[in-house]
């Protein structure tokens, strides 16, 4: 059990570079990109972008203030908030402090959260950067989490497969569970990979609601899957 949980530890660091190493940036559909100058449809939308396409503490920071604002600015709508939640995990996974900062960025995160969801966010969606939140807080201390939060990341991920199984996030984040799993629970990269495949296949018939929906994901995949056909093709 012990070196179960080791290993354990080991791969569920690897999850701070998957996390925005491979993060798509959310391409700027003919909507945003028509958006008058200034507007706020443009401004959030330049947020995201910033948002998806850095891994840099510092930045993700001051993202996460712009997104502050924009809710300020717009305050019935859930999208910033929904995005500041996203900038807050992944602050967590790319930080280097210690847990308790690190814990205090989910709590944040967290909160934000409950914020998007009191303004009727897409329950779906929340429901899966719930559950990549809960696989930051089983980073923070892999050792004395990983039986409460692995749990806790299954569980939410079925309630949101049950509101939208077309949600490509759900198969993202369920094989990025399955993938840092030791093999002897039930895990590991051959188990993982047929999840990817059809997160690949949702990815490719899914249409956002918006253009300022959330629509990240695809590029992690497509690099998770392209390092199986590396694997596979080094092994010949």
């Amino acid at each position: 059990m012990k070196t179960a949980l080791l290993t354990f530890a080991c791969v569920t660091a690897s999850l701070a570079s998957l996390a925005q190493s491979t993060a798509p940036a959310a391409a700027p559909t003919s909507a945003v990109a028509a958006a008058p100058a200034g507007s706020y449809a443009a401004l959030l939308g330049a947020t995201i972008q910033e948002l998806m396409n850095t891994g840099d503490v510092a930045k993700l920071k001051l993202v996460d203030a712009k997104l502050d604002r924009a809710a300020t600015v717009a305050p019935q709508d859930w999208l910033p908030r929904y995005y500041q939640a996203y900038a807050r995990v992944i602050t967590c996974f790319v930080s280097q402090e210690e847990g308790d900062v690190k814990d205090g960025y989910l709590d944040r995160a967290e909160a934000a959260l409950a914020q998007a969801r009191k303004l009727g966010g897409d329950e779906s969606e929340l429901l899966v950067l719930q559950s990549y939140l809960y696989q930051a807080r089983l980073g923070v201390s892999p050792m004395l989490r990983s039986m409460k939060y692995s749990g806790m990341v299954k569980e939410t991920l079925a309630q949101a497969k049950k509101l939208n199984p077309a949600n490509p996030r759900i198969y993202l984040v369920e094989a990025n569970n399955v993938y840092y799993t030791p093999a002897m629970f039930g895990g590991g990269a051959e188990v993982a990979k047929p999840l990817y495949e059809e997160a690949k296949t949702r990815f490719a018939a899914f249409k956002p609601a918006s253009a300022l929906a959330p629509n990240w994901g695809e590029r992690q995949v497509l690099g998770r899957l392209k390092k199986y056909d590396t694997t596979t093709a080094a092994a010949k």
